[in-house]
């Protein structure tokens, strides 16, 4: 059985893809594990990993004939992780129409069209919610998104409920914490400064905080995202029901919060190392988000949160040694 992910050069592509090749087996829809005979990783770049049970490819994911080519009878699980992150989408608005929106329904037209009916996890995001929310949103709070990326991915989740509900995918939507600490150079995310403050400081580095150190965010950790897409796609069909569209467990953290747990692993020295620049246009577009969430739905069908920040800190350092204490 081979698995197909998009966008696998990304940060969380390359995690999920060494869970993989990690695990070697993978739980479809409640059936029993089957072996991961291969994996096709789809990008616009050729991703890092190298393993004879992977086939990179690179390409556009809004091209039709490209994506129509990754599918075929052998595919039976989809991990659609391709997007142009927030920050991007709002800054080149034809550039996220294309790959948040474009992309996921020439995604969606391959997988019909070969009839096989794969299971299929959409990676959305918490960004669906924002405007006048209530203090907590649950899974009765109606979407309504205020900046590019997160319409392009309701749409998306909205096209999944569709090609599901007609049965021509097996879809599962899951919205995304803001998953910190994220390795590596910051992406386009307008909420990259999340684990820029973190990430930066104890590699010795200066990071800028462009919020309040109020500001509070829904968040987790890759290592916790990646568990989340694992059990999301192994579920049986049955547990999602008619409703194809899940708010997955996180934590609600104040910028405060991560700078009280970064002085706790770097020391004084580390945290003097933010360095405050309120911008406008970062702080207009978190204002947005929600903060807080009940998400007692995911939490009965098993999936599970970080346990505190520190947890999440911890697992970066241990993950990351390199990059810590330059």
């Amino acid at each position: 059985m081979k698995i197909l992910i998009t966008g696998a050069a990304g940060f969380l592509g390359q995690q999920l893809i060494d869970r993989l090749l990690s695990d070697g087996v993978i739980r479809l829809a409640g059936a029993e594990p089957v072996p991961v005979d291969g994996i096709v990783g789809f990008d616009q770049v050729i991703g890092a990993h190298r393993d004879p049970r992977l086939t990179n490819v690179a390409g556009d994911i809004s091209d039709a004939a490209t994506v129509e080519a990754l599918v075929d009878a052998s595919v039976g699980a989809v991990f659609h992780l391709a997007a142009v992150v927030s920050g991007t989408a709002e800054a080149d608005f034809d550039l996220g129409l294309r790959v948040n929106l474009d992309g996921t329904r020439v995604l969606l037209e391959a997988l019909r069209h070969r009839g096989e009916r794969p299971v299929l996890l959409f990676s959305s995001s918490i960004a669906v919610f924002g405007g006048d929310l209530p203090e907590v949103v649950d899974d009765r709070t109606t979407p309504t998104p205020q900046g590019s990326y997160g319409i392009q991915k309701l749409a998306g989740e909205l096209l999944v409920q569709d090609y599901s509900r007609k049965g021509f995918v097996d879809g599962r939507c899951v919205r995304v914490p803001t998953v910190v600490v994220r390795p590596g150079a910051p992406n386009g995310a307008a909420s990259g400064f999340a684990s820029g403050i973190i990430r930066e400081p104890l590699a010795g580095l200066e990071a800028v905080l462009p919020v309040s150190a109020q500001t509070e965010m829904w968040v987790a950790s890759p290592r916790a995202v990646i568990d989340m897409f694992l059990h999301a796609i192994g579920l049986p069909e049955a547990a999602w029901g008619w409703n194809r569209m899940l708010n997955l467990p996180g934590l609600t953290v104040s910028m405060q919060t991560e700078i009280e747990a970064l002085r706790r692993f770097g020391g004084e020295a580390a945290v003097a190392r933010i360095r405050h620049e309120p911008d406008e246009r970062i702080m207009r577009l978190v204002r947005t988000w929600a903060a807080r969430f009940d998400p007692r739905r995911a939490i009965g069908m098993g999936f599970r949160a970080d346990p505190d920040f520190d947890s999440i800190v911890k697992a970066y350092v241990e993950a990351n040694p390199g990059a810590v204490g330059r």
